[in-house]
């Protein structure tokens, strides 16, 4: 089940940027109010985007940035513990944990963008006022 979009579509890059089974786009969010990464893939076609957090420890899983697939590009595979996760559900098929999936975002190809949607829990991260400050 996913959590209902609350915003409007967020551009998060261009179609081609991702190949298929190839290199993730890794972006950042706050998830509960806390920054983490995300990342988005195209596998057989289509797009998906999951937070970047193992459901066995809550720690990243590119084994380099943007390496997300086993070396067979068949599952997404935590360079940590080894869980294997289904790429069009985010369901866990081996590993150290047995049940669960990974945090889901809606994301939405269409006009060869790639758009995210924020919902309840992932928003997009806010620039801080000491950020902009400094670029003035």
């Amino acid at each position: 089940m996913h959590e209902a979009p609350t915003g409007e579509p967020l551009l998060l890059c261009r179609s081609d940027e991702l190949a298929e089974r190839g290199t993730a786009v890794v972006f950042d969010v706050l998830q509960w109010g806390e920054a983490v990464r995300a990342f988005v893939l195209r596998f057989d076609g289509e797009v998906f985007a999951y937070l970047n957090r193992c459901v066995h420890v809550p720690t990243e899983m590119d084994w380099q940035p943007g390496e997300f697939l086993d070396s067979s590009k068949e599952y997404i595979m935590c360079s940590i513990h080894g869980a294997a996760y289904e790429p069009r559900t985010g369901q866990i098929v081996s590993g150290p944990c047995s049940r669960g999936r990974l945090t889901r975002i809606q994301v939405q190809e269409r006009e060869g963008q790639v758009y995210w949607f924020p919902n309840r829990d992932t928003k997009p991260v806010q620039a801080l006022p000491s950020d902009i400050e400094g670029k003035a």
